[in-house]
């Protein structure tokens, strides 16, 4: 189970405790809850502090907030447990070892590249207005993008009510090339200096845009190497190592999400690079080995990397940057 359909399910308990009376009629539920790691005293694999957010409107402490919810909750398919920690904290066991990760390779291959839009900023309308710099344009662009993702009806005009503020360019990037150029604009927050050109241009491990491209030809080089060994990905189990990446691909709508409210791109260029670094530690047991044969791991281990390699195309594609199958 991800994080966005715990706060799916959640949200369906708040809504169900109100009214079969559990919760006071008067408490307004909520558009959306925020699930995350648990912080410090915490447990389990994700929580929220839902609780706490509808204590005052329930005219309840928190903690018995928690209780009602967390006996919602019980029981709900994908969540083995709920505890309630300090003030009102729910924090989710998901149901067994790698559940959340099953479920996020899954949703991966349904929805594809459009994994992690979501629609927690439906129905706001945002206007973007940029000064008509190299970098302005790029920026708001890319914004646009990330906020569409997730539900928002959005404009974007040049004008001098700017509301699209980044430091500006200290050369002209589009000598680049598009990718090149997309990424030295975007990958640093807005208030940073624009990246470099000439080392954006190497083709090899120190040019974390190349690492980026490169892991994503690489998840498609390994579906294409499966296919001559006559086997897919199709997930079968958990104990297939990958943690890291699986948890990565998990948290990645909670990245969109974030990056789009805080109008961030760079959030999603660092997600990338970190799904990248963890893709390419993972791929050397994806295929068999020598006399090996393709077996429920190594079909499952596919499976993971085939949606890492998705995740990459999706997250270049909101930064404007194409993803060649090779590189």
């Amino acid at each position: 189970m991800t994080p966005a359909d715990l706060s799916v399910t959640v949200l369906r308990a708040v809504r169900r405790a109100v009214d079969e009376g559990a919760l006071p009629q008067g408490v307004a539920v909520p558009e959306r809850v925020v699930v995350e790691r648990p912080r410090v005293g915490g447990c389990g694999d994700w929580a929220t502090n839902a609780a706490l957010r509808l204590a005052r409107d329930a005219g309840m402490a928190p903690l018995a907030v928690a209780e009602v919810l967390s006996a919602a909750l019980r029981g709900e398919p994908g969540i083995g447990r709920v505890d309630v920690t300090g003030p009102g904290f729910l924090n989710f066991t998901v149901g067994g070892v790698g559940s959340g990760v099953a479920a996020a390779v899954r949703e991966v291959g349904v929805r594809g590249m459009r994994y992690g839009f979501g629609e927690g900023m439906q129905g706001e309308d945002v206007e973007l207005v940029h000064g008509g710099g190299v970098r302005e344009r790029v920026y708001a662009e890319a914004v646009r993008g990330l906020l569409a993702a997730q539900g928002a009806d959005v404009r974007v005009r040049e004008g001098e009510d700017v509301s699209v503020v980044v430091r500006g360019a200290h050369y002209d990037p589009r000598g680049l090339g598009a990718d090149a150029c997309q990424w030295a604009l975007l990958r640093p927050a807005a208030g940073d200096r624009v990246l470099d050109g000439p080392p954006l241009l190497v083709q090899g491990e120190s040019n974390p845009l190349f690492v980026v491209r490169y892991a994503h030809a690489r998840a498609r080089a390994l579906a294409r190497n499966a296919a001559e060994w006559g086997f897919t990905g199709e997930w079968a189990g958990d104990e297939i190592g990958g943690a890291r990446l699986g948890g990565l691909i998990v948290e990645y709508p909670g990245v969109l999400e974030a990056a789009a409210r805080l109008r961030a791109p760079d959030r999603v260029a660092r997600a990338l690079e970190a799904v990248a670094d963890a893709l390419l530690d993972f791929q050397h047991g994806v295929l068999p080995m020598g006399e090996e044969k393709p077996s429920a791991a190594h079909r499952s281990r596919l499976a993971l990397a085939e949606a890492a390699g998705t995740v990459l195309a999706g997250g270049l594609a909101l930064l404007g940057v194409s993803a060649p199958d090779h590189l």
